[in-house]
């Protein structure tokens, strides 16, 4: 999907964007105002350019569950959540959503990845019932954003088996798992395409699974249901401002699931042992992992992803960008991972020295008082 280019850029307006959202538009003529659409009704986000991965055969569930961060084994029928494929160490390999609709395990990934995931389930397979297969191919992710959400998908798609939730389920009475999303079938009303749309519902709005040869039908249908094109601009300021990771932005070789927030929302907190459990249930148990995700205010500039973040002070590098935007009400703002001992108060410094970016940590952001977890993690 390297090369791929929606049809939707050809839309009036679309402007396209640049790595890693490359393929898709970037805006449609005004990013600001399509944030603001997200906040007071809903947005559609073109984001076909993810991978898509299915795993049909009746041991997927189990198997996934083996070999990924996430407790799948009994994951029913019309749910969802997020996992992550760990190194032995513990560093973050892969993210996925998925969804679950009786009959396959849906996981869609970061652009361009899922080649390499469906090679490290294939490597896994063994002699288990379990059918990997990567169907970028054939569908892709639909985004709606905002509080009109489920007006606007209902205007459009008949949901089946009733309308499932509106946003995250906890998974137990403890809440030691918050990443469990309402997953269902729909139909599109104006009768578009012969296959059923998964719907996922998030926090956010929801994600469409669509045939990607209705693609361009669905999205108008959106259109003509309330909902107002936005491009890839908008989503990720909103992601940023949220404080949720995106894998390959906030995330490096080093990376492991305490840092970025990622607990418990793709990691379950009791489940048996799978690659990268042991790091994961020592430094929860200890509560310090070495750095931890923070969103940054910049003066008054976007800065590239990936630059430095130093301590003005001393003037030693503490960490690094993750994405960078633009946000229509809190300006320009950043992800950023550094070193968890920085004082949230701490005057820094991003980019490169040539062009230097003052930065705060914003003022949510400053860590808690260490403490150790009344129960531990098995591991």
């Amino acid at each position: 999907m390297s090369e791929y280019r929606s049809p939707l850029l050809a839309w009036p307006g679309a402007v396209p964007a640049d790595p890693p959202d490359a393929g898709v538009a970037d805006h449609y003529g005004d990013p600001l105002r399509e944030q603001r659409a997200a906040t007071t009704g809903a947005v559609v986000v073109d984001r076909s350019h993810r991978g898509v991965v299915r795993v049909a055969g009746s041991d997927r569930r189990s198997w996934l569950h083996s070999i990924t961060s996430q407790h799948l084994e009994a994951l029913p029928a019309g749910r969802g959540t997020e996992l992550l494929v760990l190194s032995p160490q513990g560093r973050v390999e892969h993210h996925a959503l998925i969804a679950e609709d009786g009959e396959a395990s849906w996981l869609d990934v970061e652009p361009g990845a899922a080649p390499e995931l469906l090679g490290y389930l294939d490597s896994m397979r063994f002699m288990l019932r379990v059918e990997p297969v990567d169907v970028t191919a054939g569908w892709a992710v639909l985004s709606v954003v905002g509080p009109t959400t489920r007006q606007v998908v209902a205007s459009v798609l008949e949901l089946e088996d009733g309308a499932g939730p509106a946003g995250p389920l906890v998974r137990d009475p403890a809440g030691a798992t918050d990443g469990l999303y309402g997953v269902v079938r729909a139909r599109s009303v104006a009768g578009v395409g012969a296959a059923p749309v998964l719907v996922r519902w998030l926090p956010y709005g929801a994600d469409l699974l669509v045939p990607r040869d209705d693609l361009e039908a669905i999205f108008a249908a959106l259109r003509a249901g309330g909902a107002t094109p936005a491009g890839s601009s908008a989503f990720e300021a909103l992601r940023v401002a949220d404080r949720r990771p995106r894998f390959g932005r906030e995330t490096d070789h080093r990376t492991i699931p305490h840092e970025v927030n990622w607990l418990p929302t793709a990691v379950h907190l009791d489940k048996g042992c799978y690659r990268g459990q042991e790091t994961v249930a020592r430094v929860h148990n200890l509560g310090r992992p070495p750095r931890r995700m923070v969103l940054l205010h910049t003066d008054g500039a976007t800065v590239p992803h990936g630059g430095p973040v130093t301590d003005a002070d001393t003037g030693r590098p503490i960490g690094f960008v993750g994405t960078s935007v633009m946000h229509h009400e809190l300006g320009p703002i950043a992800l950023a991972v550094i070193k968890r001992s920085v004082p949230d108060n701490a005057t820094l410094i991003v980019g490169e020295p040539d062009e230097p970016v003052a930065a705060a940590i914003d003022p949510d952001d400053a860590p808690a008082a260490p403490t150790r977890p009344a129960g531990r993690l098995r591991g």
